[in-house]
């Protein structure tokens, strides 16, 4: 890798007409997933460390909500820097934070400490989503959509098995040794980083508070950037509202299962994430524009299909969620690495300015969907879930049906 990593990549193209290094492909996909795997660590650790440090459930409650509130702020406010300067500088920097705010996790005396710990893993953990805009900078582009789906499928893992593992490490080692295992597979990425990853050239040269608010202006100038953050985010309400209530379903009757069957549905979702290349390399040969169509005609069948559940048996319905699991996340999945190759392809100058943009509208759905997914379900039960996510997932095919927006 060392012959890579004098290598400068010209602003907003790729390093050559050839496919990436393998190796660097995977740098890439191994970077993303471990670090937006620490936004989950402490998921399932919740219950173990809130009686080993002293702090009500109340207080634990704040670890995942301010490490998510920490990863939206960074993608609002930090991803755009990756425009501005060198990403592979960016990305050692976070590298650097990201394994020290894990170390101080897994050493915190307090929950005080504990919680300004997750606060700073969230904002570090944006990592992610400046390797995600520098491999469709490094990629060719008759190859970008694969080379951004595979990058993205270990960012999907990441999400996906992080909560396993976690809970495994927890339950031999302690939730102490979870962190610290975090913190050294992050500083082993850090190092692969500072060897493999090549410089990138700037692409602007706009001060910060313009760089920011040039972020409107994109919104404003580009209408597929507004289609495709609108899709994706009203993808994301099903997609969140889903995962937020369905240990809260499958807890009671007729199932009576605890939260790790709910776990172990992630393993289902898994499975979709493992086809993003494949629909990476679907929107390369055939255009992203079918492949979110597609994607988000599945998200609609799969979600509608939970609305047959009440006339199956339990055990037939668990099997109809795994299935239907399977079916929306490749659907959302897909759909994102297609708004992907759309959108980085409008300014290749402002791809980390457009990457916020996109992944903002993503978790305002995402939040939204967590919101509304609560309600529905105390309201009119899973039913109220199921269409829902269908009606949402509908909106978003609906909106991906419209005639393309004129380029100005």
């Amino acid at each position: 890798m060392s012959s890579i990593q004098t290598m400068h990549a010209p602003a907003g193209t790729a390093t050559d007409g050839h496919a990436l290094p393998t190796s660097l492909v995977l740098l890439l996909a191994t970077g993303a997933g471990l670090s937006v795997a620490s936004l989950y660590y402490a998921q399932p650790m919740l219950g173990v460390l809130g009686a080993d440090i002293g702090a009500s459930p109340r207080a634990v409650g704040f670890i995942p909500t301010l490490t998510q509130l920490g990863y939206a702020l960074g993608i609002l406010l930090l991803a755009p820097l990756g425009d501005r300067f060198d990403r592979r500088r960016i990305v050692l920097i976070k590298a650097a934070a990201l394994c020290a705010a894990l170390l101080v996790a897994g050493a915190a005396p307090s929950i005080g400490v504990l919680l300004a710990a997750s606060l700073a893993i969230g904002l570090a953990a944006t990592m992610a989503q400046d390797i995600v805009p520098a491999a469709a900078a490094l990629a060719p582009e008759a190859s970008r959509g694969k080379t951004v789906g595979t990058v993205m499928t270990g960012l999907l893992l990441g999400i996906l098995l992080s909560r396993v593992v976690s809970g495994f490490v927890a339950e031999h080692f302690g939730w102490r040794a979870m962190f610290i295992a975090a913190a050294a597979s992050i500083a082993l990425i850090g190092a692969a980083a500072w060897r493999g990853l090549p410089r990138f050239r700037a692409t602007t040269h706009l001060a910060y508070g313009a760089l920011l608010g040039s972020l409107g202006t994109l919104w404003s100038r580009h209408g597929a950037l507004r289609r495709a953050a609108l899709a994706q985010a009203l993808l994301a309400v099903g997609f969140s509202a889903f995962w937020s209530t369905l240990a809260v379903m499958l807890h009671g009757a007729p199932f009576h299962l605890g939260s790790a069957a709910a776990g172990a549905f992630g393993l289902a979702g898994a499975a979709g994430a493992l086809a993003a290349p494949l629909a990476g390399r679907l929107a390369d040969r055939r255009g992203p524009q079918l492949v979110t169509r597609l994607g988000a005609g599945l998200a609609v069948v799969s979600f509608a299909a939970m609305g047959l559940a009440p006339l199956m048996t339990p055990h037939a319905q668990l099997w109809l969620l795994a299935l239907a699991a399977v079916g929306f996340d490749l659907g959302m999945q897909a759909t994102l690495i297609a708004h992907q190759t759309i959108v980085y392809s409008i300014e290749p100058g402002a791809r980390s300015r457009l990457n916020a943009v996109l992944f903002t509208s993503m978790f305002i759905g995402m939040a939204a969907g967590s919101a509304l997914g609560a309600l529905s379900l105390a309201q009119w039960g899973w039913a109220g879930v199921t269409w829902l996510a269908t009606g949402t997932a509908a909106a978003a095919l609906a909106v991906r049906l419209l005639p393309a927006p004129r380029k100005p």
